[in-house]
């Protein structure tokens, strides 16, 4: 648990400890804009801005049923965040699996990379893609 807020966590304090930098000096202005901006890369970094996780097993067991694609995940990944971003609303049409949470998770990945826990790795039809094109997998959840 901890391990997945680390990132997030260290960039609010680089942020606040600049911005008090900044508003020590007399730039109150310059400080409040630092500490938002260091504020808003700890949220995008952060598990908060994707859908819930749920357990590789259960991923599985419900993308058998309805067909939809399977994401494993992990927090501060920038390709991720990118296609999280990218995919949009569309991004609750997949099932979503945080592997630094679920040991399962993080094992399938590595079955599919070659031992390595590369990230996000998308699973289509039971098909894995790993690290796919945004556009594609979105085209996958809408059509």
């Amino acid at each position: 648990m901890a391990r997945r807020w680390m990132l997030p966590i260290l960039f609010l304090l680089i942020g606040l400890a600049m911005a008090l930098k900044q508003v020590s000096t007399g730039s109150g202005g310059a400080g409040v804009a630092l500490g938002l901006v260091f504020v808003l890369l700890g949220v995008a970094l952060s598990p908060l801005i994707f859908p819930r996780s749920i357990s590789a097993a259960e991923a599985r067991r419900r993308s058998a049923a309805d067909g939809r694609p399977i994401v494993y995940w992990r927090p501060g990944c920038q390709f991720c965040l990118r296609l999280r971003v990218r995919l949009g609303s569309a991004a609750s049409r997949a099932h979503w699996v945080d592997i630094w949470r679920d040991p399962d998770g993080a094992a399938a990945v590595r079955a599919v990379t070659g031992g390595d826990e590369t990230v996000p790795t998308v699973v289509v039809a039971g098909q894995p893609h790993v690290n796919p094109d945004p556009g594609w997998l979105r085209r996958q959840l809408i059509g």
